[in-house]
């Protein structure tokens, strides 16, 4: 095993923030700059200029929207949240336009959704160009100083940063952090690709504005001068979209001080028939005041409290959810004896699992487990249904996860043969997705197909014992609705189906308010805050396994999505602890008895032991990096409990032994006692010399991992 140990000698780092509060914490200032953004934009007067904007008829709805009768209707919800309902109706079309926005008294984030529903007696004019989101921030004007500065080094260090990431592509930068400077003049175009919300690109989003940077003199002779420089705190506003579908985002820097951002469904221009409705994305503004590490750890607080599904009541523990998927071919080999059995191994071995994982190919299919649409258990291997399984299972305190891909629809199955009134085809798929050319998918937007769905998988779960509904999506939906579309009805088959697909989650959490929904979509390419809202990603990317990727996978996704998960297979420190996450599937083979038992059921208590940290806050202590010569080290704060852990990973070809982490969030005046997980090199260090001197941290091995665990005195 490799040894992981603390040197006694603490070097000096310099570092530019050190907190003086014991957690990340909302202020004053932040409230009251929401609560004032709110109270203008949603005021009872009609012509307010609203944070969304549209067109219609050939005009813009800032031009006409003031005019038309306008309602406004306040409740609260609860003791932190309260919902304003704006209503406007036209009253020569009987189109309705409704905002049903949510106002959080203990955060600075507001949330709405616009709704169009025609009253009318007939179609209505073109409705087209829907943003959910359009309105303009400005920062503050250079001072002559900073304009010296900028001219001294060519660089505006003031000027907006837009923080935004890579998607899902099944590949080892998942995820990537990226900046750009939003200069006079520039404009930015951010969408997913082919209709899947984080297919590419992910709906997240950080606007920075940086505080004024000053140098100040602290002596000064006639040939010799010292300063130095401080940055003034900056702000900014995080923009998210929640959108299952295609959305698109705009960044407008005009010529002076002002950044517009615009957002919604990315192709509208239809005509709504008589009682006809759609919505738009969920948009969530939510303001920020400091430095971008803190308004993150806001954002995760946000999620925890009030997104994050909580079947039962509950929040999902740490899970431990191992499958059998890499020994059997998926499904397709496997059979009730072989299920038993590794349901067995794992708790003959005390791995303790929570549940056990049952994956695609249970099904009736043609040899192959992308042969989707006949939603039945193929009796052949599981002559008594999956409740053979499920029912050894629960006897022995472990629950059922099984995967369903109930959207894509292929040959030779039920649905193409017996529906395909409810299938929708594809139209122009590019090369690159080729082979989507030959499947369907069911619409969830025909409100027969939805009904057969959702009575079809809640027997399922029902009678095969199921807990846990896992859901994928190895389909670009973008090609099949847009083939769909009239002309005059460009994104309403778009708008349908996400709203179904909304609908069916809901409606199986409704009959079933215990169970969990893991999502899935080719990895973590259906991350949308809205499905984020009902379901969690077991599998964040179906890049797997790498260590390299696990770790910059965790660095970039722990910003936006507290909860998340992936798989381990080595039995090996460095991997393994390079894979841990809130949700961890083990791929191990436990037919062999020869394997490392001892440092799996080790590593997995603690595992175990650190997890519920992994709900605090959130500091990344490196740049976040692909090059194998590098450390990468993070830390989780867990100020209700007066601890936290700290991961550091020494990469195969650094030279580095030692590494130095000045750390976040801590109690300058408390003492802190630290020791790695295995409990070497114990030692006491104030708080204050843990965020301002760092925590040194030796690794002997490259590659190496150490875990660092410390708790309040």
């Amino acid at each position: 095993m490799q040894r992981m140990f603390f040197v006694g000698t603490i070097t000096l780092f310099f570092t530019l923030f050190v907190s003086h509060i014991y957690a990340v914490e909302v202020t004053p200032s932040e409230l009251d700059q929401a609560r004032l953004w709110v109270a203008e934009k949603f005021s009872e007067s009609p012509a307010t200029m609203r944070p969304f904007s549209f067109e219609y008829a050939g005009q813009n709805s800032a031009d006409f929207l003031g005019k038309w009768t306008c309602s406004r209707d306040e409740k609260k919800l609860d003791g932190q949240r309260t919902q304003i309902t704006l209503e406007y109706r036209d009253p020569a079309t009987g189109l309705a336009v409704r905002c049903a926005a949510i106002a959080y008294l203990d955060f600075p984030t507001v949330e709405w959704t616009l709704y169009f529903k025609n009253n009318g007696s007939a179609d209505t004019p073109l409705l087209k160009n829907i943003q959910a989101l359009d309105f303009q921030i400005e920062r503050r004007p250079n001072s002559d100083q900073a304009q010296k500065n900028m001219y001294d080094t060519g660089e505006d260090m003031s000027e907006f940063i837009l923080h935004h990431h890579t998607g899902s592509n099944h590949a080892r930068n998942d995820f990537e952090p990226h900046q750009t400077i939003l200069s006079p003049s520039l404009s930015k175009t951010i969408a997913p690709f082919g209709g899947r919300p984080t297919n590419g690109n992910l709906s997240y989003f950080n606007v920075e504005m940086p505080g004024e940077q000053t140098v100040i003199t602290e002596g000064k002779t006639a040939i010799w001068e010292k300063t130095r420089t401080e940055r003034k705190p900056g702000k900014g506003v995080i923009v998210v979209i929640g959108w299952p579908g295609q959305w698109a985002a705009q960044f407008i820097r005009n010529q002076t001080n002002g950044l517009r951002i615009l957002a919604g469904q990315e192709q509208t221009s239809l005509v709504l028939h008589p009682g006809e409705e759609i919505r738009t994305p969920l948009m969530v503004l939510q303001y920020w005041e400091g430095d971008r590490q803190r308004s993150q750890n806001i954002w995760r607080q946000w999620m925890l409290k009030y997104n994050l599904p909580r079947p039962g009541g509950q929040i999902p523990p740490p899970l431990l959810t191992p499958c059998s998927s890499h020994q059997f071919n998926e499904m397709l080999n496997a059979n009730e004896e072989n299920q038993k059995s590794f349901i067995d191994r794992y708790l003959e071995e005390k791995l303790n699992p929570d549940y056990w994982w049952m994956d695609a190919g249970w099904y009736v299919n043609s040899g192959t487990w992308v042969n989707t649409g006949t939603w039945e258990v193929d009796t052949k291997r599981f002559p008594n249904g999956l409740r053979a399984v499920s029912d050894h299972a629960h006897a022995k305190g472990v629950k059922i996860i099984v995967w369903f891909e109930p959207e894509r629809v292929t040959e030779n199955s039920w649905l193409w043969d017996n529906h395909p009134d409810w299938l929708l085809s594809p139209g122009n798929v590019p090369d690159r997705v080729g082979w989507m050319r030959q499947w369907k998918i069911l619409d969830l937007g025909n409100p027969q197909a939805w009904d057969w769905l959702t009575n079809h998988v809640d027997k399922l779960i029902t009678e095969q014992g199921i807990d846990l509904y896992r859901q994928d999506f190895n389909i670009d939906p973008l090609f099949f609705w847009q083939n769909h579309d009239e002309p005059d009805r460009q994104g309403i088959t778009e708008n349908k189906y996400v709203s179904g697909y909304l609908a069916y989650w809901d409606e199986l959490r409704r009959r079933h308010p215990n169970m969990l929904i893991d999502s899935c979509a080719s990895g973590g390419r259906r991350n949308d805050l809205e499905t984020m809202r009902r379901a969690v990603p077991f599998i964040r990317s179906d890049y797997i396994f790498e260590e390299i990727g696990q770790q910059c996978h965790s660095y970039a996704i722990n910003w936006w999505i507290p909860y998340h998960g992936t798989g381990t297979f080595l039995i090996e420190p460095y991997h393994f602890w390079s894979t841990m996450a809130p949700h961890v599937t083990p791929c191990w083979d436990l037919r062999d008895k020869n394997l490392d038992y001892e440092s799996l059921r080790r590593w997995l208590g603690q595992w175990r032991q650190v997890a519920p940290d992994y709900y605090g806050d959130y500091y990344t202590l490196s740049p976040y990096s692909l090059q194998d010569d590098v450390w990468m080290a993070w830390q989780f704060d867990r100020p209700d409990l007066n601890q936290g852990f700290v991961q550091a990973f020494r990469r195969s070809s650094s030279y580095t032994l030692t590494a130095q982490f000045p750390l976040r969030g801590l109690d300058p005046q408390s003492r802190y006692s630290i020791a790695t997980i295995d409990g070497e090199g114990e030692q006491t260090l104030t708080g204050r010399e843990l965020m301002e001197k760092g925590l040194p941290i030796t690794i002997a091995e490259s590659p190496g991992a150490a875990v660092v665990i410390y708790k309040k005195l």
